[in-house]
């Protein structure tokens, strides 16, 4: 620091044991209860989100955020002939594809919140040959993966529950038509924020050392 000021002082280290109940305690929701997610809260989601690693630091992700009924419907019924496809393409019968249909579609109305995540490249670097390329372009969906999980960290952290809905994926062109978004974004997350109605089932994590493939300590 310049001699006529004085010495910063040093940040507040964060608790590693409050950093492991977050990262534990988060939980894959499904069910929400109507109560509505403060607007703070979903600014500080997304902020979150622009914190984490990019190719670059290009930061490679777009956010929609919708809260109107009117909106969330209007994506759900675009999104739900191509939902239909998809599992009539899975020789589901008639009732199992209603019944999925039915839970797919409610889980995008009954969130209080959606933060749809989209990938935007226009930022990346480029290079003439394809492997580079390629590689540029699976740095960015890396990044955004990141950006999502520090989304849903965030959100736990500030007592709200989230469910990582990746329909998007499926029918990309469909839901930048359904919301009038920039054709050169490519959707690819939905989190679904709210409070949770029913407590989910979680499932099982392996242990990080039957993991490890290889370890030279």
């Amino acid at each position: 620091d310049p001699p006529d000021q004085a010495p910063r002082a040093p940040l507040p280290q964060p608790s590693l044991a409050d950093f492991g109940d977050v990262i534990r305690g988060r939980r894959s929701v499904r069910r929400f209860r109507s109560d509505p997610v403060a607007d703070e809260i979903i600014e500080r989601v997304m902020e979150a989100g622009c914190w984490a690693p990019s190719p670059h630091g290009s930061q490679p992700w777009r956010f929609a955020v919708l809260t109107r009924a009117e909106t969330k419907e209007r994506l759900a019924s675009a999104m739900g002939e191509t939902w239909r496809r998809n599992l009539e393409m899975d020789n589901d019968p008639p009732g199992v594809i209603e019944s999925r249909l039915a839970g797919s579609r409610r889980r995008l109305l009954e969130a209080p919140a959606l933060i749809l995540v989209s990938l935007y490249t226009e930022d990346l670097d480029r290079y003439p040959d394809p492997t580079r390329a390629a590689a540029e372009h699976t740095m960015a969906i890396q990044s955004l993966g990141a950006c999502v999980q520090n989304m849903l960290l965030a959100a736990y952290a500030h007592g709200i529950d989230g469910g990582w809905m990746c329909a998007p994926l499926f029918c990309p062109e469909v839901v930048v038509e359904a919301l009038g978004l920039d054709p050169r974004l490519t959707p690819h997350a939905l989190l679904a924020l709210g409070h949770a109605a029913a407590d989910p089932k979680r499932r099982p994590r392996r242990p990080s050392k039957v993991m490890i493939v290889f370890d030279d300590r």
